[in-house]
């Protein structure tokens, strides 16, 4: 896909700015940019803390829009069968038994271009209930229109999700039904409402070294910055657009989660999407670059995470708490 909905405009000087430190950190020699990376995480953080949350998908399937890596979309033939919402009584199992496995927050997700008012309605019950339980509650929801995030707020609702992807100058080459434009006006819709936001972006998707960059400065220069920075790796499901594209070398997928620390030094960096497909040391090595935050459970929406058993065993070989 190349089709660009509107074309970005000319970066301003801190945007400038941050997109060169963003790639003076990813060109930095790997050992160097780690340990830059590791000490401003122990300024920041308890080194052996990660955080673990854990992500249902409420409503699966269907969503209109044409994102290149979504499995989820109604214009990909990947065989996924679209679901209605999922009933109250079984999120709140669900988050439940989350909570009894450790996690500390619960995320909600569903597959929509943005909740019309019917839609809504049943997550603000879903994230009261969630609160009641003692979790912080997260929403991904797609784009939110004016009042809704207060509606959200005014329910219990602690994070908002809506990551930017990618750099504004490789967005078209991924999606073509949303603008960029249109990613930052539900962010500060959700800053307004005084939630936390959960922000990040994805990597492997045939974007250069300079693109991460530019995503990494797009995402710092937020202000104020994510509260949480979930850094995906590329999950290629056949029948999505991006299906076949090069992956991405481990060890540039680690120099992100290095200098996602580095820049946004207060943020809790999240390791998801990809999990499943990195062999433990690379884990290890982003657990030392700064991830403090993994998602917890058997899915990641619709694709596969490690499961419990390997998560607790990984742990405690690396001397990490969960909490």
């Amino acid at each position: 896909m190349n089709q660009i909905l509107s074309r970005p405009a000319p970066a301003a000087p801190r945007a400038r700015s941050l997109r060169d430190e963003a790639r003076a950190l990813l060109d930095l020699p790997f050992n160097d940019l780690l340990f830059r990376a590791q000490t401003v995480h122990r300024e920041n953080f308890d080194p052996r803390r990660i955080q673990r949350s854990t992500l249902l998908s409420i409503k699966t399937g269907g969503c209109p829009e044409d994102c290149g890596y979504c499995p989820q979309s109604a214009r990909h033939a990947t065989g996924l069968e679209s679901e209605a919402m999922l009933p109250l009584a079984e999120v709140v199992r669900t988050a439940a038994a989350a909570r009894e496995n450790g996690a500390s927050r619960f995320c909600m997700g569903a597959a929509w271009r943005g909740p019309k008012a019917r839609d809504l309605e049943p997550v603000l019950d879903m994230v009261r209930e969630v609160k009641k339980l003692g979790l912080e509650t997260c929403c991904t929801l797609g784009m939110l229109q004016d009042g809704q995030a207060e509606q959200l707020r005014e329910a219990g609702l602690d994070y908002y999700n809506h990551n930017l992807d990618t750099a504004p100058e490789f967005y078209g080459e991924v999606i073509t039904t949303r603008d960029y434009q249109d990613r930052l006006d539900t962010l500060e819709r959700v800053r307004k409402a005084g939630l936390n936001v959960c922000c990040g972006g994805i990597v492997g998707m045939g974007e250069s070294r300079e693109a991460r960059a530019g995503l990494l400065a797009q995402l710092a220069g937020l202000d104020p910055q994510p509260e949480s920075v979930p850094i995906n790796q590329l999950v290629q499901v056949e029948g999505t657009p991006l299906a076949g594209t090069e992956a991405i070398a481990w060890t540039e997928f680690v120099r992100t989660v290095a200098a996602a620390r580095i820049l946004m030094p207060r943020s809790f960096v999240r390791l998801s999407a990809g999990r499943a497909q990195m062999h433990e040391a690379v884990q290890a090595l982003c657990f030392l670059a700064g991830a403090n935050s993994i998602f917890y459970g058997e899915k990641l929406l619709t694709t596969g995470n490690p499961d419990v058993a390997r998560d607790d065993a990984l742990f405690e070989a690396l001397g990490l708490v969960a909490g």
